[in-house]
C-alpha cells in the first residue's frame, strides 16, 4: 500500500516551503522515522521522515520547487524488508561507461562572494569545500579555506576554476543506499561574461523584509564607544585551561558580553523595552538574540533567561546554536521572541559597523575587531587591544542619553569583570 509524504505544519506564520534536497533516492528502501526530504522555510530547515518503512517513489516535487502545507511530496510503497532489487545501484554498467568514471570531477560553483575572498586571498577553489545547496561554495567557507591555508598553495593573481577535481570516490557495495547529489547549476553565459542566477532562498527573502521593515518602521540612530580588553582577556587566559576542564568548552567573549548587556539592561530598562503602538512594553525579562551566520544566511537563535545562567552554560547554548545553526536544524520557537540582540561582525575582521535593529526590539549591540592600538593611560600612551562597540537603537523610545550611558556602563562592566560579580 502506497503512503505519501506530506508536508508537515512548520509554524503559524509559514504557509509554503521550498525543496531543500531529497536525502534519499528514489527506488531505495527507507526505514520508518528516516529522513528522507529537508525542507527550507523563511525561519528553520526542518527534515521530514518517512511515515513508514518501504521503498521510496519518484518525487513529486524536485529540489528548488516550492509546496504548501500539505501537499505531497513522494510516495512510500510500503514494505517491511528491504528488497535486494531496491538497494541496489541502478544501471551500473551505463554509469561505468559514461566520461565521469573516466575522470572522477565533481562540479561545484563558487559563489562571486567566495571567489573575491578566494582570489584576494590567493587560495585555490580546490581547498574550498562547499557546504551550500548543490555543493556550492560560500563566502563562508572560502573565509574557512583562507584561515586553514597549508604553505605552498597558489599565490594571490592564479586564476580559480568553477570546477574542481575531487577524490575518486570509493566502490561502495551493491546494497548501499546512496542519496543522490544534486547537480551544480551551470553558470549562464551572457555574451563573454558569466553569470548565475539563483532564486532567494525563503531565509534570505525574510531577513531582506525584515531588514527594510526596520528601516521603514523604526527611527534607527546608532551611538559608539571603544572598550578596552585587557581584562577579559588576561582573566580568559589565567583560568581558561581550569574552566575547560571543569565546564568541557571554552571561555569566550560572548558570555561576558551578554552578562554585561544583562546588567545594563536592568540599569537602563528603556533599552530592553518595546513599542506596541501608543504603549511603551517594559520587559523584565531578558531574552538575548545573539546573530549567528549559517551556511543558508543570517538567524538568530534567542537565549532566554540569561540574567539565570551561568558563563559556562550560556558558552554551551553559543555552541549549540551556532552548530545547529550551519546544519539548518534550529526550531522554530528558538528563533522568536527576543528582547536585546548581539551581532558580533568581528569574527569577520569588521573594524566598525551600524547594525539594524531586528524587530520589534528596540536596540542591538554591534561587537567588533580587536585590534591593538595606542591609547593614552594614566599620562603615557600603551597599546592596549581595543574594540569598538555600537548601539543602534529606536529613538523614538530610547534618548541618546540613554543609550550613550548605557553603552558607558557596559563599558565598565566588560574592563572590570569583577563588577559583574559584585553587582556594582
Amino acid at each position: 500500500m502506497a503512503v505519501n509524504i506530506k508536508v508537515p505544519t512548520v509554524g503559524e506564520s509559514i504557509t509554503e516551503v521550498v525543496i531543500g534536497e531529497w536525502l534519499k533516492a528514489p527506488g531505495t528502501w527507507v526505514a520508518q522515522d528516516e529522513n528522507v526530504v529537508s525542507l527550507e522555510t523563511d525561519k528553520v530547515n526542518v527534515e521530514v521522515p518517512a511515515p513508514v518503512a518501504g521503498i521510496l517513489g519518484q518525487p513529486i516535487k524536485k529540489q528548488g520547487e516550492t509546496a504548501a502545507i500539505g501537499d505531497i511530496l513522494a510516495s512510500i510503497e510500503e514494505s517491511a524488508q528491504p528488497a535486494a532489487s531496491a538497494t541496489a545501484a541502478p544501471a551500473p554498467a551505463p554509469v561505468a561507461a559514461a566520461p565521469v568514471a573516466a575522470t572522477p570531477q565533481t562540479e561545484a560553483v563558487v559563489m562571486p562572494a567566495a571567489r573575491r575572498v578566494l582570489a584576494e586571498a590567493g587560495v585555490d577553489a580546490l581547498l574550498a569545500r562547499g557546504t551550500g545547496p548543490g555543493g556550492r561554495v560560500l563566502k563562508e567557507d572560502a573565509l574557512r579555506a583562507v584561515a586553514e591555508k597549508p604553505a605552498g598553495t597558489l599565490s594571490a593573481g592564479t586564476a580559480i576554476p568553477l570546477v574542481y577535481a575531487a577524490p575518486p570516490t570509493p566502490a561502495l557495495p551493491a546494497t548501499a543506499k546512496v542519496a543522490p547529489v544534486a547537480p551544480a547549476p551551470a553558470p549562464v553565459v551572457t555574451g563573454d561574461r558569466p553569470v548565475e542566477v539563483v532564486p532567494m532562498t525563503p531565509l534570505r527573502r525574510r531577513v531582506a523584509e525584515r531588514l527594510v521593515q526596520a528601516q521603514q518602521t523604526a527611527a534607527i540612530l546608532t551611538t559608539f564607544n571603544e572598550v578596552d580588553m585587557t581584562a577579559i582577556q588576561e582573566l580568559r587566559k589565567k583560568h581558561q585551561e581550569s574552566f575547560v576542564a571543569k565546564h568541557g568548552i571554552k571561555l569566550g567573549f560572548m558570555s561576558f558580553f551578554i552578562k554585561a548587556s544583562v546588567a545594563a539592561l536592568k540599569e537602563f530598562p528603556g533599552v530592553n523595552a518595546q513599542l506596541r503602538g501608543t504603549d511603551i512594553i517594559y520587559q523584565h525579562f531578558y531574552d538575548i538574540g545573539v546573530a549567528v551566520g549559517g551556511g543558508k544566511g543570517l538567524v538568530v537563535p534567542i537565549l532566554r533567561d540569561v540574567d539565570g545562567l551561568s558563563l559556562a552554560q550560556i558558552e554551551k547554548k553559543l555552541a549549540d546554536f551556532g552548530a545547529r545553526a550551519k546544519a539548518g536544524t534550529l526550531k522554530l520557537d528558538e528563533l522568536t521572541g527576543g528582547t536585546f540582540s548581539i551581532s558580533n561582525g568581528g569574527v569577520y575582521g569588521s573594524m566598525m559597523s551600524t547594525p539594524i535593529l531586528n524587530p520589534p526590539q528596540s536596540a542591538i549591540l554591534g561587537m567588533h575587531n580587536i585590534i591593538e592600538r595606542p591609547i593614552g593611560l594614566n599620562g603615557q600612551v600603551v597599546l592596549r587591544p581595543m574594540m569598538y562597540l555600537a548601539l543602534s537603537y529606536d529613538h523614538r523610545l530610547i534618548d541618546g542619553r540613554e543609550a550613550v550611558s548605557f553603552l558607558v556602563r557596559l563599558k565598565q562592566s566588560l574592563e572590570a569583570p569583577e563588577r559583574l560579580l559584585l553587582d556594582i
